[in-house]
């Protein structure tokens, strides 16, 4: 084998080497790696919730409404007739 060829075959080699390790070292950091908590709820006063609706909006119509009596972003109990100032409507 020539010179040339074998410093050739030697980086080919240690880019293999290289990337393997560094794969491996992804992986395992991955598996250290925690989930990030859920954003905690605002209270109801913060989003100016109301157990009534705002004409024909309501949180039976809003897309962050989760039946039977909760919310994505509004801590508690919440009405399905209730309203808050982060109304979106439902899509469908």
């Amino acid at each position: 084998m020539s010179e040339r060829s074998e410093v050739r075959s030697q980086m080919s080699r240690r880019t293999v080497i290289l990337r393997s390790v560094g794969g491996a070292a992804t992986a395992a950091a991955m598996v250290f790696v925690k989930p990030r908590p859920a954003a905690a709820k605002m209270a109801p006063a913060g989003a100016a919730y109301q157990d009534t609706p705002k004409g024909d909006q309501q949180c039976s119509n809003c897309s962050l409404f989760q039946a039977p009596s909760a919310c994505q972003l509004v801590d508690g109990t919440i009405s399905p007739s209730g309203w808050c100032k982060y109304w979106v409507k439902k899509a469908g």
